[in-house]
């Protein structure tokens, strides 16, 4: 019992060094970095655009077409409320994100909420297989605090 609650322990700290790598890569730009972080096929979902984005290769074309276009750089990114939830070979990755951007029209902070599915590769290294990304705050808060609800 006690291996494997120690054997547990040391995935989770493991998922954390690779989600720390991989958010420590976006915010610095460092984009090879970040994108290697990823399968090929991983897939994208995220709320800024009107499809899922279906493999690495893809979401650096739409990566270059903000650059080019908006002129999108990240400035700063921070995560916090972390949890790693494991099932085997597999791990949830959730967190809150703020990130401060620069576009043509200014700087601003997205917050965000995000979660990354993790996959262990054969040698080891936890890769991301899927990234979802929504709005941290979708529905104005109920007077009551109780959830809004949808529809």
């Amino acid at each position: 019992m006690r291996n494997e609650q120690e054997r547990q322990e040391r995935q989770e700290r493991q998922v954390l060094r690779a989600a720390d790598d991989l958010v420590a890569a976006f915010a610095e730009e460092r984009l090879d970095d970040y994108f290697s972080a990823f399968v090929p096929d991983a897939t994208f979902v995220f709320h800024t655009t009107d499809r899922r984005i279906e493999s690495v290769a893809d979401y650096r074309r739409v990566r270059a077409r903000w650059a080019a276009d908006d002129d999108f750089h990240v400035l700063k990114c921070r995560s916090s409320d972390r949890r790693v939830q494991l099932l085997d070979d597999t791990a949830v990755f959730t967190h809150t994100v703020e990130t401060d951007v620069s576009t043509r029209t200014g700087t601003g902070t997205l917050h965000e909420r995000e979660t990354v599915v993790f996959r262990r590769a054969a040698d080891g290294r936890w890769l991301a297989v899927h990234e979802h990304l929504s709005p941290a705050v979708p529905f104005p808060p109920d007077p009551a605090g109780q959830p809004r609800p949808l529809g």
